[in-house]
């Protein structure tokens, strides 16, 4: 088989999953605090012949740390970080990172997302509140009060910039390395009746989906091309040989 064609199917392996995540990134427009995916591709150089070839890579899948606008809900249990941090919640392996700040308080008083998982202080312990205490006031490093009594405090976190991020849902994020307290509230810091739309540009990814689309096309021509000048040569040597 030609090299071409090898080369033409590392692109459309690459373009695949490049459409996979602009499809994910479409479908979560509207979920609070996520976080877009983007891909790297790299150049694979085969030498393996007498000349260099090279191929796409069938790229790798990282998430963007930008961060989306906050929109004012006037809900004092919505919260948005201000900043480049994360608050916390109890995940069933361990702690789960998230800008989704829409949080509700059960009937124990404790404070949760919306699945229902324990929001967690500085120190990775849950939240406990007052349940006949009403909302609670936040200040801007995420101390709680009810009544003018403080009863908490909403931990912030920094991810790592070197840490590899898993998914957990939609707008939970799982790090490789561990995350930090945040202790300086100066550019970080908790922003109460708010909530974080996603860092979705759905102009921009309408746009890379015509792209994708079209490339993929003329990928697709070119493979098709190259298999119908071998299937021609396969044919015109066949009749050489023939006669």
């Amino acid at each position: 088989m030609q090299p071409s064609i090898y080369v033409a199917l590392s692109g459309q392996v690459a373009l695949e999953r490049r459409m996979e995540t602009i499809a994910r990134n479409v479908a979560n427009m509207s979920t609070v605090g996520y976080r877009a995916d983007e891909v790297t591709f790299e150049e694979l150089l085969s030498t393996a012949g007498k000349d260099p070839v090279a191929f796409a890579s069938a790229g790798e899948t990282f998430v963007s740390r930008r961060a989306g606008g906050l929109e004012q809900t006037g809900n004092l249990l919505d919260f948005a970080v201000d900043g480049d941090a994360y608050f916390a919640f109890e995940g069933p392996n361990g702690p789960v990172y998230t800008r989704d700040g829409r949080f509700s308080m059960d009937v124990e008083g404790q404070l949760v997302t919306t699945a229902g998982y324990r929001v967690l202080d500085a120190g990775g312990a849950p939240i406990q509140l007052d349940p006949d205490g009403g909302p609670p006031v936040a200040s801007r490093d995420g101390m709680l009060e009810q009544n003018g009594v403080q009863v908490g405090a909403i931990g912030l976190f920094s991810i790592p910039e070197a840490a590899r991020l898993a998914r957990f849902d939609n707008a939970g994020l799982v790090p490789d390395l561990p995350a930090e307290p945040v202790l300086d509230f100066v550019g970080n810091g908790v922003a109460q009746g708010y909530t974080e739309r996603a860092n979705v540009n759905p102009v921009l990814e309408m746009t890379r989906l015509v792209m994708v689309s079209r490339a993929f096309d003329a990928v697709s021509n070119t493979i098709e091309q190259s298999e119908r000048t071998q299937s021609s040569a396969i044919r015109t040597l066949g009749g050489e040989g023939g006669a």
